[in-house]
């Protein structure tokens, strides 16, 4: 996990709205941090620049208790179809997370053809 100041954004699933649970997530500039667990941890980490597609769902049980879930679809071996799962402010992480994607993508010099594989199909 990254050190507290250089967090952009962080939060934790919650439960019936309340930060509960061991799922901590946190965003820098170039990278998601996921910390999972309580006795066995498990912390992963997505590439902003790798994240093809963000969808946010609120069905009315999340509008109620004011949280959403924003599923990550990723050019990444390990985690394909990521969920954030219902954290606060919701529309605002999404947006957010769309913002630092595209100028990830534009600091490293990454094309959106270079992600989505097109490249070895140009010939067809």
């Amino acid at each position: 996990m990254p050190e507290e100041n250089s967090a952009l954004w962080k939060d934790k699933k919650r439960i019936l709205g309340m930060p509960i649970s061991f799922t901590k997530y946190s965003v820098t500039n170039e990278r998601l941090y996921v910390s999972k667990g309580l006795f066995t941890t498990e912390e992963n980490e997505i590439l902003l620049y790798r994240i093809l597609d963000i969808k946010l769902v609120r069905r009315i049980f999340d509008k109620i208790f004011g949280v959403g879930t924003i599923t990550l679809y990723c050019a990444d071996e390990t985690d394909r179809e990521f969920k954030i799962v219902n954290i606060k402010n919701s529309k605002k992480v999404r947006d957010m997370l769309s913002e630092l994607v595209e100028s990830e993508r534009v600091r490293v010099g990454i094309r959106g053809r270079e992600i989505y594989g097109a490249e070895q199909h140009e010939g067809v």
